[in-house]
């Protein structure tokens, strides 16, 4: 499939840690985001830095065989770092390929997987929801380029703004996660469920979501779904 051009809805109004990183394996036809080259997290969380000071962007890295490492974003800052990442030049990473989500109930568990720099505040005391982005540039066939955004709660500020205005690939994948995680993104031009049925209540990938047992929708339940689908039949 042909990555659209920019893949934006928006063309016509615009509006890390120093050190060496692990190398990565690209996907393929990419190349991987290395420590060595000028395209290392390293260098462009330090153009980030010069040129959005105030977006708050930290380096996390993973300590996994994969050591896939990524950029931090505080979510008010969201768009506009991830305008910049598409609009530079040198940059471009014009392609939002994967947009996923994650339940955090426990947020220290959150900084095993994406560790923070030494003297980093570490995850908040309270539980969060987080929205994991992979960029790529088309052009220069660089990529994938993780990024991060977590909410603020799992409860009423479980919110992110939207990017579909930025990638349109986004659109259904934020309605996937706004289904199945409950994240709100803020600005999404057509924001309802996806999956589940409209008058369904909860987030099924929540990590204390429990599912019914009288599977209402189940139109031949069997084995230990019928097994607990008859505490709900006639006597």
């Amino acid at each position: 499939m042909t990555a659209p051009d920019r893949n934006s809805m928006d063309r016509e109004s615009p509006d890390s840690h120093a050190g060496e990183l692990p190398s990565q394996s690209g996907e393929a036809g990419f190349t991987a985001l290395q420590s060595e080259s000028p395209d290392s997290l390293a260098s462009l969380l330090a153009r980030l830095h010069d040129a959005l000071p105030q977006a708050g962007v930290t380096l996390r890295t993973n300590p996994g065989p994969a050591a896939q490492h990524s950029l931090l974003v505080e979510p008010t800052h969201l768009t506009e770092v991830c305008r910049f990442l598409r609009d530079t030049p040198d940059m471009a990473f014009d392609f939002l390929s994967n947009v996923t989500g994650v339940d955090w109930p426990d947020p220290a568990k959150a900084d095993t997987v994406a560790v923070p720099a030494e003297g980093e505040a570490n995850a908040s005391a309270s539980g969060f929801l987080e929205v994991i982005y992979h960029l790529y540039s088309t052009t220069r066939r660089v990529g994938p380029l993780v990024l991060r955004a977590r909410t603020a709660d799992r409860g009423d500020n479980a919110k992110i703004p939207s990017l579909v205005a930025i990638y349109r690939s986004a659109e259904f994948q934020e309605r996937e996660i706004f289904d199945l995680f409950g994240v709100e993104f803020t600005g999404h031009p057509d924001l309802r469920r996806i999956l589940m049925w409209d008058e369904f209540t909860d987030h099924p990938m929540r990590k204390d979501y429990v599912a019914p047992d009288d599977y209402e929708y189940e139109p031949t339940p069997h084995d230990a779904v019928l097994e607990k689908a008859k505490r709900h039949y006639p006597a």
